[in-house]
Order: structure tokens, then C-alpha cells, then sequence
């Protein structure tokens, strides 16, 4: 058990990042069967790739991103999760209004319906998950390793701060894909 653990840590972010994107990318493609109006509505996305395991839940890390005002998805922010729930390889979560975002803005946030609507993919199929007990916060330690110095959630899902060139890939994916929507 502590493998697994020890395993989903020492991920760099520059790695988990392409694994988010591999995520995003068949989650935003023409091809899923999530519902493209949803996404459209999305006020940020939560990618945690390849969700660990553990004995009562599960753990990962794994990044957000929000729209800015001006158009566009913010830089991402490091988050790690702690489930209860769900059964997931993969696991997206699309939040879908301002109070759900300012949750994921703060140091730690429980997982709400309907502010956040949780998938997981199985079998390249994505499915609605309920994540009911399920807590993500802000890692600080990710951020600083991506970033090169310290820097809040707050202030990159505000759009505050650019991104690396290890998270472009990452936010080219949403801009082209999870345009505004009705």
C-alpha cells in the first residue's frame, strides 16, 4: 500500500501534467460522450490522472484550471485529492458555477454537488461518479516544483501567474477544446 502511495508522489509535475492532458484531451475530444454544452458551461476542470488506490479511498494528484474573464483557461494549479468514492483510472471533475471555483481557490474544499460533476474514465468510456466525502486542496509543494517558487491556487486560477512551458500542452488543450458555451 505505501508503494502505491510512494509511487503516486514521486510523479515530477512536469510528467503528471502530460498525463492530465492525455486525460483532458480524450475527455474533450469529439468522441467522448460527455456532453459538449456541459463543458461549455464549465467554470474550471479538475484533471486527477491515474487515481492510487488505498485501503477506505483513494488519492492523487492532479491539476485545475478556471476561465478568465477576458477568454480563456488560467495556468494550472497543483491539487491533491483524498476519495472516498468512484472507481477511476482517471478522474475529471467540471465545476460548473463561481461558487464551486472559489472552493477550489481556498487550501482545501470538499467535492459538492451540483457545483462540481464528477467522471471517471473506464474503458474509454467516461461516467458520472459520485465523489460524496471527497476532499481536493491546493498542493502548494506541486506548485512550487512546477512554478520554480511558491504561489497559491488563488492566484493561478485567478490568471495571475503564466504558465510553464510544461503546462501550455495542458491549457492549448482547453482553449481549443472547452470553448464558452450556452
Amino acid at each position: 500500500m505505501l508503494t502505491v502511495v510512494a509511487s503516486a508522489q514521486e510523479v515530477n509535475p512536469d510528467r503528471r501534467l502530460e498525463h492530465a492532458t492525455a486525460a483532458l484531451r480524450a475527455f474533450l475530444s469529439a468522441d467522448s460522450n460527455v456532453p459538449k454544452n456541459l463543458v461549455g458551461k464549465a467554470q474550471c476542470i479538475v484533471v486527477v490522472p491515474h487515481l492510487a488506490f488505498l485501503v477506505g479511498g483513494k488519492y492523487g494528484r492532479g491539476f485545475a484550471s478556471c476561465r478568465m474573464a477576458a477568454g480563456g483557461w488560467t495556468a494550472p494549479g497543483a491539487i491533491a485529492m483524498e476519495s472516498l468514492g468512484g472507481s477511476a483510472a482517471d478522474l475529471i471533475i467540471v465545476v460548473m458555477n463561481e461558487n464551486g471555483m472559489k472552493r477550489l481557490m481556498g487550501e482545501a474544499t470538499v467535492v459538492a454537488d451540483p457545483e462540481m460533476i464528477s467522471y471517471s474514465r473506464a474503458k474509454e468510456l467516461f461516467v458520472g461518479v459520485s465523489l460524496e466525502g471527497s476532499t481536493m486542496r491546493a498542493d502548494g509543494g506541486e506548485n512550487k516544483k512546477l512554478y520554480g517558487h511558491e504561489v497559491s491556487n488563488g492566484e493561478i486560477l485567478m490568471g495571475k501567474v503564466v504558465a510553464p512551458r510544461g503546462a501550455r500542452g495542458f491549457v492549448a488543450v482547453l482553449n481549443k477544446r472547452a470553448r464558452k458555451g450556452k
